[in-house]
């Protein structure tokens, strides 16, 4: 039976004609990161989420950048998904369901999470801004769905409140990873149980 208290880790390399990607994962960290996507808000916003769901993460990633930050944006939430999902294995003995609401200031943004085995993105959230730094928020929405199609999961991000767009694409990365933390996180009444009534997820 896997022992869901062992070390739980994942490298994932992805090349394509728009991207080159490579990514190391722990579940079982202690929130360090070493980012470098070419896109410098992505990067703050890696390492936060690394922070917060205190996972291990480095991310070296080269892209087509003269033309925009989509496929590089998209491509690292496939990576950083797969990841996930190959560092969780069968998903004996976590948690499988988090929540997290995390105030940024005037912001506020709810995320839940299942790692349920089907993937769903529920994406409510509105930018005042089209732009934070150099990226276009509309990424977001493409980055949380990468990751909930790679990694298997179901993911609901809500915002309650907020207009600095700085402030809220913080709150969702801040709020999904402390809601991820909660979900891989090893349930110790589990005993090694797959959490789910069908033996499997």
């Amino acid at each position: 039976m896997e022992n869901p208290a062992k070390a739980r880790g994942a490298s994932v390399a992805r090349a394509t004609a728009e991207t080159e990607i490579s990514l190391r994962l722990d579940l079982d960290g202690s929130g360090r990161a070493s980012v470098s996507t070419g896109i410098g808000f992505l990067d703050h916003m890696l390492t936060a989420f690394a922070r917060h769901a205190l996972f291990d993460l480095e991310v070296q990633a080269k892209g087509d950048l003269h033309i925009d930050a989509h496929h590089t944006t998209e491509d690292i939430g496939i990576v950083l998904g797969q990841a996930i999902a190959q560092a969780l294995g069968e998903k004996r003995g976590i948690r499988r369901f988090g929540q997290a609401l995390v105030p940024m200031d005037e912001a506020l943004v709810e995320a839940a999470i299942d790692l349920s085995g089907r993937a769903h993105l529920a994406w409510s959230v509105a930018f005042a801004a089209p732009k934070v730094g150099t990226m276009d928020t509309e990424l977001f929405e493409e980055f949380f769905r990468a990751l909930a199609g790679n990694a298997r999961l179901t993911l609901h991000l809500t915002q309650r409140a907020g207009q600095n767009t700085h402030h809220v694409a913080e709150a969702c990365f801040k709020a999904a990873a402390r809601a991820l933390r909660m979900a891989v996180e090893p349930d110790p009444r589990a005993g090694g149980a797959v959490p789910s009534t069908k033996g499997t997820l």
